[in-house]
């Protein structure tokens, strides 16, 4: 009686034993990748692409092309952007970005909003703009890059970088600040740095970006102020690993850059760029 008891427990025991190896063997090795190692890289020593604005009349077609109208731009802008020369010309080795007050397509602003997607694109490099902002409450100037191909959704899924970020009401204030899904402005998690830059509005400054796998890190005067680091917990947190491009904008009014309203004496006025000059990675 205790022979034909015990027989079928020690059998039950084994194939327990049995299934529970073959679930051992059948759990798949599951890898959750880190944050990506700082590899040090450093950028050509001379441009793949760039506009030294060394010409004279509308930016080039080759490298530049225009965002136009005046539906607010997500912001409640107050401009209306559009590809004339009077919003847009290159005089004296500098292109002018000139916003204007004038009846315009139902608008009472006009203004140019120049993009190089297409034309001049890039994935990792150095992005270096030497630029002088207007002065003026109303003003909203920008130097930033947008996702040439939106593969990870609309906005902010595919990310935004602002290189160079002022409003008129917070004179020589620049700020440079990177957007993603899970780090963005209207849920109040911007990833984001500012200094004051004196002569923000009366002299030129060299306002840059090194973006890399691991960090994009920002410039001011080649002093660096910011850094956005790849947390490697994938694209909500870090989009940047897609090809963007550049825009150039002025801006009137809108939710942050007409907080204070806008002062009507300061028309026309312009941000003026130097150049323009993409450096690539150099991979390792």
């Amino acid at each position: 009686m205790k022979i034909r008891l015990f027989l079928p427990l020690f059998l039950f025991t084994i194939l327990v034993q049995g299934c529970a190896g073959q679930d051992t063997i059948k759990k798949p090795n599951i890898i959750i990748p880190g944050p990506p190692q700082d590899l040090g890289w450093e950028f050509e020593s001379e441009p793949s692409w760039a506009d030294e604005f060394d010409y004279q009349g509308v930016p080039d077609p080759l490298k530049w092309s225009y965002d136009l109208g005046g539906h607010g731009w997500g912001n409640n802008e107050l401009q209306y952007y559009t590809d004339r020369a009077e919003n847009a010309f290159v005089d004296n080795g500098v292109l002018s970005i000139t916003a204007r007050k004038e009846n315009f397509e139902q608008k009472e602003y006009t203004s140019a909003r120049l993009v190089s997607k297409y034309k001049g694109d890039l994935l990792y490099g150095r992005v270096e703009v030497r630029a002088k902002i207007p002065a003026g409450r109303g003003t909203w100037p920008a130097i930033w890059m947008l996702p040439t191909d939106w593969e990870y959704g609309g906005w902010p899924s595919s990310g935004e970088i602002d290189i160079m970020e002022h409003v008129g009401f917070d004179p020589n204030r620049i700020l440079i600040t990177t957007h993603s899904e899970a780090y963005f402005w209207r849920i109040g998690t911007q990833r984001s740095a500012s200094k004051i830059i004196e002569n923000a509005t009366t002299d030129f400054h060299l306002y840059r970006i090194d973006w890399t796998p691991y960090a994009i890190r920002g410039f001011i005067d080649n002093i660096q102020i910011f850094t956005s680091l790849n947390d490697g917990t994938g694209y909500k947190a870090w989009p940047f690993d897609k090809r963007f491009h550049l825009l150039l904008n002025l801006a009137i009014g809108g939710d942050w850059g007409g907080q204070q309203g806008v002062d009507n004496s300061i028309f026309p006025v312009s941000m003026e760029v130097d150049y323009v000059r993409f450096y690539p990675m150099i991979q390792k």
